[in-house]
């Protein structure tokens, strides 16, 4: 079955909505449900324990892996969402850490590293970070390259990741980490290509056990583009296909 989260603002509930439609017009969904909060606290305990998730807003991620308490997570977005001052889409998986709903998590993909807000704190502990373009950060008064998809051998990176999150994972995709013209999401687009993004997914699954995934932040932008309905399309199969 595959669980389908309306959450956020009007966009991201039509995204979310359109989303059923253009997968049973393909053929690729019978079975499923659609669970609708305005409140992520109480999506814990309304989401079915389910393998696949499809979700508007990417807090809603926080909700859900409330509900499964995943030993790891891997997410691939254009955002770290480790902002720390207040939950929201941009902080959810610094405050799942915090809170201890997962143990350990790898970002995979971002372009934008840090707040860019003064007094803006970001959360650093238990995450391990691998953006798309050459990054450095500075770590005991000395500055140190992240292993960035760029930079690195996927199979290095997906080495590394193993090493630390160990083998049983949850794995959030949100489709802003597309390059722009996939026209998906409704914020910052990423770096990554279609191609790069399925390779990724792939290396991941031939690694890791995923518990269950979540494809996030689905807006009404998908209705309009062809690229966007192609790239959903294919990272829904990528993810359910054995």
């Amino acid at each position: 079955m595959v669980t389908f989260i309306p959450f956020g603002e009007k966009p991201n509930k039509e995204g979310v909505m359109y989303t059923i439609e253009l997968l049973k017009r393909n053929k690729l969904i019978d079975d499923f449900m659609i669970v609708e909060s305005n409140n992520v606290e109480l999506l814990a305990d309304r989401v079915p324990l389910d393998k696949c998730y499809i979700i508007g807003e990417h807090l809603a991620t926080y909700g859900i892996i409330k509900r499964i308490k995943p030993p790891s997570i891997i997410s691939i977005d254009a955002h770290t969402d480790l902002m720390h001052d207040y939950l929201d889409h941009g902080s959810w998986l610094a405050y799942a850490l915090e809170e201890k709903a997962v143990n350990r998590a790898a970002v995979v993909g971002p372009v934008l590293m840090i707040p860019t807000t003064e007094g803006t704190s970001l959360w650093t502990r238990r995450v391990k970070i691998f953006p798309a373009l050459p990054r450095s950060k500075r770590s005991r008064g000395k500055w140190k390259a992240y292993k960035s998809l760029k930079t690195s051998p996927i199979e290095e990176i997906i080495a590394t990741m193993r090493r630390y999150l160990g083998e049983e994972i949850y794995l959030t995709v949100d489709m802003d980490v597309l390059k722009p013209e996939y026209k998906i999401a409704r914020f910052q687009h990423g770096e990554l290509s279609l191609e790069e993004l399925l390779g990724l997914i792939e290396e991941i699954k031939k690694n890791f056990k995923i518990i269950a995934c979540d494809i996030a932040e689905i807006s009404d932008r998908i209705k309009r583009s062809k690229l966007g309905k192609k790239a959903l399309i294919e990272v829904y199969t990528a993810l359910m296909g054995e």
